[in-house]
């Protein structure tokens, strides 16, 4: 019996240090990346605020399981400063909406350019039926594929490349006015075309940077995202910015885009929804956004099914008051 209770409180021992370490880990990457700024590391690591969160809220009630108060005091803490900058996302300032208030809806996804499963895109815009369809990674073999929506959808600027920059969006209302912009520092093209919806001019803005996963690709999307940015705050209007950004809510650099643009992220009130990557759930990160100007009503936002591509289509239904 002794020797049973002494392997008992050995384990428990075993158990304790190592939840010790797993929270001594979360704890810095928790604090380190509020320091965004410092490096494009701990940028890299902040988009990772709502795992952070998870684990801080776990790793406390195992702490308080496993006896430990002050560890498991210390994790209450770490929970309640990883969730001041996720539960405002969960939060809405929004008023009533009239059931007969007209809309209109936007689909905006990243397909992967190596995807094989095009019929997966293309039961999906069938069945959301949107107005507009915004479209990251076209590749030229899918930009012929995309010519079948063209009874459906018969306005549409095209520009497939053969890497992962290719874009287009195609359109149930006629183009006002329509250009490409060959983005600083890449060249990639940004999309910037004019809808009449309701009677008003509505400018829509899509692009993709450069991930930010070396200096050259760090830099090269606060650029392109800066440049865009700029370009958004000299259209007077209503105006939209949707695509895949490489970027969370929480980094500095998002930041900057939404100081400079004017623009909020459409998620506020609907929750983080995250997108990306779509093979590894547990991680999954919000890079795919929609971002509107203050005289454009977000109605409901969420994430599409998967498309098999590693993001998942952002759907979003907006209002003009």
């Amino acid at each position: 019996m002794p020797d049973m209770l002494s392997n008992r409180q050995s384990i428990t021992r075993r158990v304790r240090s190592l939840v010790q370490a797993a929270a001594f880990v979360t704890a810095v990457f928790s604090l380190a990346t509020f320091a965004d700024g410092a490096h494009r590391y701990l940028e890299l690591f902040s988009h990772f605020r709502q795992q952070y969160l998870l684990a801080a809220a776990l790793l406390a009630i195992a702490m308080f399981v496993l006896r430990s108060p002050r560890w498991a005091a210390g994790m209450l803490v770490l929970t309640l400063v990883n969730a001041y900058p996720v539960v405002p996302w969960y939060v809405s300032g929004d008023g009533p909406v009239a059931s007969d208030e007209p809309r209109f809806k936007l689909l905006s996804s990243n397909i992967y350019a190596g995807n094989e499963h095009s019929q997966a895109l293309f039961d999906l815009i069938a069945t959301e039926q949107a107005d507009i369809v915004l479209l990251q990674e076209v590749t030229s073999r899918r930009n012929e594929e995309l010519a079948r929506l063209h009874e459906t959808y018969p306005y549409s600027l095209n520009i497939p490349r053969d890497d992962n920059f290719g874009i287009a969006v195609m359109s149930r209302r006629p183009f006002e006015n329509a250009r490409v912009i060959e983005s600083p520092p890449m060249k990639y093209p940004t999309l910037v075309v004019e809808v009449a919806i309701f009677g008003k001019p509505v400018t829509l803005v899509t692009t993709h940077p450069q991930p930010p996963l070396d200096d050259r690709g760090y830099d090269a999307r606060n650029i392109q995202l800066l440049s865009i940015a700029e370009t958004i705050a000299s259209i007077p209007g209503p105006r939209i910015l949707a695509g895949d950004l490489n970027t969370a809510m929480w980094g500095r650099n998002y930041r900057r885009l939404i100081e400079v643009s004017g623009l909020t992220d459409a998620r506020k009130g609907f929750g983080v929804l995250p997108s990306w990557p779509t093979q590894l759930p547990f991680a999954m990160i919000p890079i795919d956004h929609c971002l509107v100007s203050e005289d454009v009503m977000v109605r409901d936002v969420r994430t599409g099914p998967n498309i098999g591509s590693d993001h998942l289509p952002l759907i979003v239904e907006l209002s003009l008051p």
